[in-house]
């Protein structure tokens, strides 16, 4: 994923956010225990330089988290109510993969991330218009936000009342009660057979399998983990609370663990649906990321945490 190259700075003068009264009828949450898991893992085939071992035991009090990450719907009342002028907005332009531009747009661009060839700047593209001019959210209202950075995150936290996961509490709800698994709900990918999450099908980056297209999935498609949350693997990214360290495993407190120190990048989790084992085998739940706060594209959103 590409960093952006905006200064972080630039996006810390919009105007407060208001918090919106909260609602109690059903708010979308999911009430977690807490206490002891382990975390981390020391997976063969994990990334040594993204830190996500040793496995340790940490202790997290009760906390919420949303069974969804938040939808284009969701986001949609955000901006209605607060007027907020998103990130990607503000800049003029994201990084979306370059099989979801239309061709014509795709053959205009020229400069592209280094190392990076798949990913393409595309004037014009935000949260409202996923791919670019002439895209739009009204048919997918129920598919998660994208081309949010963190501070767009945090921004609707404040509105809603919410905050952003800490890594530690988003690794333990991912895990669904499950100790030690590869994925939410085990350590096969595809038992029987059948997908259980939205990543990448077919070769990378440039043959995707028959019949799949990349891009968002519904929030609730496939089936819950043991916590009754929904894509926990694959889907968009998910922005957490933390900054990134490849340390993180060593420097941070075994109870309710949250890594502060300023780093320049923001931790993220879960994986996309760009992923896939040939090049980003991130959607595993002891699977780390991280990106500078500012950047967005069109794999990444986020979900919600609670006290």
């Amino acid at each position: 994923m590409p960093s952006a190259s905006r200064a972080a700075g630039d996006h810390t003068a919009q105007a407060a956010v208001p918090t919106r009264r909260a609602s109690h009828d059903d708010d979308g949450l999911a009430r977690l225990p807490g206490g002891s898991f382990m975390m981390g893992s020391e997976d063969p085939d994990g990334f040594a330089t993204d830190g996500e071992g040793p496995v340790r035991a940490v202790r997290l009090q009760p906390f919420a988290i949303a069974r969804t990450a938040v939808t284009n719907r969701e986001f949609a009342d955000f901006v209605r109510a607060t007027q907020y002028v998103t990130s990607a907005e503000r800049a003029g332009a994201s990084f979306v993969f370059y099989l979801q531009v239309p061709e014509a747009i795709r053959g205009a661009i020229r400069r592209v991330p280094s190392g990076l060839p798949w990913w393409l700047p595309v004037q014009g593209a935000c949260w409202q218009r996923p791919q670019g001019p002439g895209s739009h959210i009204y048919e997918c209202l129920d598919h998660p936000v994208v081309h949010m950075s963190w501070f767009d995150a945090q921004a609707y936290c404040t509105w809603a009342g919410r905050r952003l996961p800490s890594e530690a509490q988003w690794e333990y709800a991912a895990r669904g009660g499950l100790a030690g698994r590869r994925y939410p709900w085990g350590d096969e990918l595809a038992p029987g057979g059948q997908a259980r999450c939205n990543i990448w099908r077919g070769e990378f980056p440039g043959r995707p399998a028959p019949g799949w297209q990349p891009g968002t999935l519904p929030v609730t498609a496939f089936e819950p983990n043991g916590h009754g949350l929904y894509n926990m693997a694959g889907n968009v990214w998910e922005w957490c609370a933390d900054w990134f360290t490849p340390s993180y495993h060593e420097v941070t407190a075994a109870v309710d663990p949250v890594h502060t120190e300023q780093t320049g990048r923001r931790s993220m989790r879960g994986g996309s649906f760009l992923c896939h084992v040939s090049y980003c085998n991130r959607y595993r739940v002891a699977a780390r990321n991280s990106n500078t706060p500012d950047s967005t594209s069109s794999n990444c959103g986020f979900r919600v945490a609670a006290a």
